[in-house]
């Protein structure tokens, strides 16, 4: 693979789509969950997006209960909760794997390309990947990280 617009996923209602929809757009991907010490980073992530939307940028988030089984079962929930509480309006997917052997082929290419501090794989929720636009995977952020961290390196995209 060369880059994410060769990958699928799933949307909150079970269809796949094609990540070359978002050809030409920098984007963050980020494992996402809705009872963790890091959910109120959406509040951030939807900052960035209302921030840069208009210049392109697309976030996606991608539910996932690996850790602790921190996400909702129903992905209804999961939107609700997250439009609510955080006012989400950043394009969500269906939950994925994001580690294991049934890891989302989305993440095992990001986990590929950008390594993490001491291994690839994916160590917590709210771990960020920067694309360009051309679909590299240009950065990794760790969960600690928060959000408008990031805003420097997508400013170099934009």
């Amino acid at each position: 693979m060369t880059s994410i617009y060769e990958f699928t996923a799933k949307n909150t209602k079970g269809e796949d789509v094609s990540l070359s929809k978002f050809k030409g757009k920098p984007l963050v991907i980020v494992n996402t969950a809705s009872h963790c010490g890091f959910t109120p980073q959406f509040t951030e992530l939807q900052k960035l997006y209302e921030e840069f939307r208009s210049k392109g940028l697309e976030i996606l988030g991608f539910p996932c209960s690996q850790f602790n089984n921190q996400e909702f079962e129903d992905i209804d929930r999961t939107l609700e909760f997250c439009q609510l509480n955080h006012g989400v309006t950043f394009p969500m997917f269906a939950k994925v794997d994001v580690k294991g052997t049934d890891i989302h082929p989305l993440f095992q290419y990001l986990t590929t390309e950008q390594k993490g501090f001491l291994s690839n794989n994916i160590k917590w929720n709210f771990t960020k990947f920067l694309i360009d636009k051309e679909g590299k995977v240009v950065g990794r952020y760790a969960p600690q990280t928060p959000p408008l961290k990031m805003e420097i390196d997508i400013c170099k995209l934009i």
